[in-house]
């Protein structure tokens, strides 16, 4: 803390600035999400943004660099499926 106090302080006198944390506050635990919880959400992004067409020119496999069968066996291992209108 002694060092980065000295090396943001303009001065002659070190501030501690306001990255140090208060007196009885908690720390936000911060979860990284999973590498299977980012392809899920990236596979449901791209299947709404192409009206859950999987495969075609304009389907959710093209945008994402897959064969439309590798898609579907992503989608059965992740859980996703699509919600009825």
């Amino acid at each position: 803390m002694i060092e980065r106090a000295a090396i943001l302080s303009q001065g002659s006198q070190l501030d501690l600035g306001e990255w140090l944390p208060k007196p009885g506050m908690a720390p936000v635990e911060s979860r990284a999400a999973t590498l299977e919880e980012m392809e899920r959400t990236h596979i449901l992004d791209t299947l709404e943004r192409t009206g859950w067409r999987v495969s075609g020119e304009k389907g959710a496999a093209k945008l994402l660099g897959l064969k439309p069968t590798t898609l579907e066996a992503r989608m059965k291992k992740l859980g996703i499926t699509r919600k009825a209108s």
